[in-house]
């Protein structure tokens, strides 16, 4: 846990879509209740201290931006905000001096993060340019068109170049959100913020530190994350490819394919890689060999031992002990 507080900044434009900046922020605000020391500031577009949104509820208590300048261990997240706003022709002139601004802090390498159409803000602000990033697939020929020099990744939940961060819309920024919390606090702790909101952790595959329950899970088919999930949450039971398909209306067949395809790896592979994690894990806590087996949908205790070999060939000393 880092010693000194971090400054996590949200931007609160007119008509602001809710959930792009409700969701970050309480994502934010359940980490401190775990223990992270963060201070929360709600950032104006103008010098308003309060904004309607999309949904025409109220949010106040804002602060004009630039009363702040952000350092490099500062986060600025920004929603998405109704198409027709920053689709006017004087959006970028009514908001220059926002744009230098945020220009400024970019310089200052804060960690900048954009939700679903927020995307459009870091374009017209200069920040993407020779950057990867993703937006709302609604927006996806347009935003290439209006911002050429930016390498737009699509079917991606959220994507990080440098100090930049996207995220495909909506309910991603709520992954971008654990994704950020994750570098900050690492993956124990997000995992509590996480359970805390009843929320199925999905982040992008560049991160090495991922774990396997959270890897192959940076795509938008629900289909594949359904099934995903059922493997994951029933690994002590046997998973035949029928059932699975059953269970997402699909032929045995095209699930194979589509999961394959979505992933990169079969579910054959995916299946394995679940059970060695969990098997590692219950080990280092001091299960028994048996119990293992049992929690695994393994045999016995060969199969389990050979799983080991084929995936691990550096297991902690302890666990070859325990396996030898």
């Amino acid at each position: 846990m880092k010693k000194h507080p971090i400054r996590a900044f949200f931007l609160v434009m007119p008509e602001v879509q809710l959930l792009d900046i409700t969701g970050p922020t309480h994502l934010f605000y359940e980490a401190t209740t775990y223990g992270a020391q963060i201070e929360m500031h709600y950032l104006s577009l103008n010098q308003d201290t309060e904004a309607v949104s999309c949904a025409g509820i109220s949010l106040g208590q804002l602060k004009p931006f630039n009363n702040f300048e952000l350092t490099k261990n500062d986060i600025l997240f920004i929603p998405g905000l109704a198409s027709h706003l920053f689709f006017a022709d004087d959006f970028t002139v009514k908001n220059q001096i926002f744009f230098e601004w945020l220009k400024q802090q970019a310089r200052n390498s804060a960690k900048i993060c954009s939700v679903c159409t927020g995307a459009y803000i870091l374009g017209f602000g200069g920040l993407l340019d020779s950057k990867n990033c993703t937006t709302h697939w609604k927006y996806f020929e347009d935003f290439q068109t209006r911002f050429p020099k930016t390498k737009l990744l699509s079917n991606r939940l959220l994507v990080k170049d440098g100090t930049i961060y996207s995220s495909a819309g909506v309910s991603s920024g709520i992954d971008l959100a654990l994704f950020v919390l994750e570098e900050l606090y690492g993956p124990v702790f997000t995992s509590k913020v996480a359970k805390e909101v009843v929320i199925y952790l999905r982040r992008t595959e560049d991160d090495p530190q991922l774990s396997v329950f959270l890897q192959n899970r940076n795509h938008l088919e629900t289909r594949i994350h359904a099934t995903q999930d059922r493997l994951a949450q029933n690994l002590s039971q046997k998973n035949n490819i029928e059932a699975l398909a059953e269970n997402v209306h699909m032929s045995p067949r095209n699930l194979t394919r589509l999961f394959k395809k979505t992933t990169g790896i079969t579910i054959g592979k995916y299946l394995e890689k679940l059970r060695v994690e969990l098997a590692i894990k219950l080990l280092s806590d001091g299960s028994t060999v048996k119990m293992v087996v049992n929690a695994c949908g393994l045999k016995s205790s060969n199969q389990l031992r050979s799983l080991l070999k084929k995936h691990n060939s550096n297991l902690p000393s302890q666990l070859q002990d325990i396996m030898s």
